[in-house]
């Protein structure tokens, strides 16, 4: 069974420093058939201007995972970590018991363009912790790459629920599969061109649901790239 978010459906915001699309209820935004999937409960799409972002602010029981698409994106945070990652690098953030942290466009010159997501954690009170990996484009090109996962397989980012996270990105006409079982839930979020999802067609901005499948074939329509959650 397939359920499509389109990007125009989403909540939008734009504060002038911050342009963002909620896929899910979110601040401001609230839409209750769209309060989340599974464990996956924010996929906000966020365009920060030249040296703005978000001040020191607080997080607790949650896992937040950032992917840049464009540009710079700086971190710190009250565990010391400081860094600005980029296309290629995969954030993870695990809030637990409470964390302080900041984000902002590191450059004075261009935007930076980002998915940040924050799934629910398996158990609360966790204690904090951040990671952070490259992922060179030839691992994903035309292939789906394991980038977090509950195990930290494959060199992975460790999340701390029962999810899989996979990024790809698809030259036009190229394919990739990937098996699952009926008793998974798999949402796919397109962040670059379009694709078809079983024949179902997503173009940049939109999401699927995806449940009772064995089976899920992405076949890109133009050069894309996009990001799959497979969740118990």
């Amino acid at each position: 069974m397939f359920q499509i978010r389109h990007a125009h459906e989403r909540g939008h915001a734009d504060h002038g420093w911050l342009e963002s699309y909620h896929t899910f209820s979110f601040a401001d935004y609230h839409d209750p058939a769209f309060m989340g999937f599974g464990p996956l409960r924010v996929i906000n799409e966020d365009r920060v201007q030249p040296g703005q972002g978000f001040g020191t602010h607080s997080h607790r029981d949650m896992e937040i995972i950032s992917y840049v698409l464009e540009g710079g994106l700086a971190h710190k945070d009250s565990l010391g970590n400081g860094s600005t990652i980029r296309p290629g690098d995969v954030q993870r953030l695990s809030a637990g018991t409470g964390i302080t942290h900041s984000e902002f466009n590191g450059s004075d010159e261009e935007r930076v363009h980002f998915l940040q997501i924050w799934l629910h954690p398996e158990r609360r009170g966790l204690a904090p912790s951040y990671e952070e990996r490259r992922f060179p484009e030839q691992e994903k090109t035309d292939r789906l790459r394991l980038v977090a996962s509950r195990d930290g397989r494959e060199a992975s980012v460790v999340v701390h629920q029962d999810l899989d996270l996979y990024a790809t990105r698809l030259s036009e006409g190229s394919k990739v599969e990937h098996p699952t079982t009926p008793d998974r839930k798999v949402w796919i979020q397109v962040a670059h061109g379009a694709l078809e999802v079983n024949g179902q067609p997503l173009e940049a901005g939109d999401g699927m649901a995806i449940t009772d499948e064995e089976r899920i074939v992405m076949q890109a329509t133009s050069p894309a790239e996009a990001l799959l959650f497979d969740m118990g």
